[in-house]
């Protein structure tokens, strides 16, 4: 159990920076807590935070290992005064975000990778998964905002086939990190920028999203859902979130969805 005060005050308090708190020890996937609450009820702004998850998710439904007690693993149920064409928004307003906190805390020179990666030397450390309830329904949508982050994971802990692709804030930074204060910075950091989509920022939001932005101008294989690849350069995102790559013939193109990695290896 962690000794961290912020840590045990928000499982002892279910309250942390102004947000009711569903703690919970182990789960399948806080996303899939968070959707069920919010089925039931539970007002926007209510977090789910576990220590530990069997059955976390990703992007393009990929595992996201989430030992317990090691890093930080929590979904903020949102219903943003926004219109459904700006939903997909969320997860890069969500990066920026992240960026921030993981930086004010812990100095780490995190970088973003587009649509919803945060990476360390390269390295994935964190990761956003944005998912949406029922749009049919009166009122503002409903939107999960799941966000996961290696803190204190060690190395030992990952599969073999991820130790040179993923990595930690404590395995890159040689020390280990308290959680509360990261898991406080994030969403208070998540709080802002959201009502910044809200007022209509989202052009500045998108220009610190590029301040961060660590692929941009480097040479990319996109792997299409057609599972066709796509080798250029990345020109970074358009003025609505949208990733463009220059191929070899000068072509542009916009990626909606698929995989990206570096061109000097293979799509993974």
């Amino acid at each position: 159990m962690t000794h961290d005060p912020l840590w045990q005050a928000m499982r002892e308090t279910g309250q942390l920076a102004g947000h009711p708190v569903h703690f919970l020890e182990a789960t399948g996937s806080t996303n899939t807590v968070a959707m069920a609450l919010a089925t039931e009820g539970a007002p926007a702004g209510t977090l789910v935070v576990a220590e530990s998850q069997s059955a976390g998710r990703g992007r393009l439904a990929r595992q996201w290992l989430s030992p317990p007690g090691c890093g930080l693993y929590v979904s903020l149920l949102l219903r943003p005064r926004l219109a459904l064409a700006d939903l997909p928004k969320i997860t890069l307003a969500a990066g920026v975000a992240l960026c921030r906190a993981v930086i004010a805390i812990t100095a780490a020179p995190v970088r973003l990778k587009w649509p919803n990666d945060l990476l360390l030397y390269g390295k994935k450390c964190g990761g956003i998964l944005t998912e949406t309830g029922s749009l049919l329904a009166e009122g503002p949508p409903l939107v999960v905002l799941g966000l996961g982050l290696n803190v204190n994971t060690p190395l030992a802990a990952l599969p073999a086939a991820l130790q040179d692709k993923a990595t930690s804030l404590a395995a890159a930074g040689g020390r280990k990190f308290p959680r509360g204060p990261l898991l406080t910075a994030l969403i208070r950091e998540v709080d802002a920028v959201i009502a910044r989509m809200e007022a209509g920022e989202f052009t500045g939001i998108l220009a610190e999203w590029r301040q961060h932005d660590g692929l941009v101008g480097q040479r990319l294989a996109w792997l299409t859902p057609q599972q066709a690849v796509v080798t250029g350069i990345s020109l970074g995102p358009d003025t609505e979130g949208r990733l463009h790559i220059r191929d070899d013939h000068g072509l542009v193109h916009e990626v909606l969805s698929g995989d990206l990695t570096l061109a000097s290896g293979p799509p993974a």
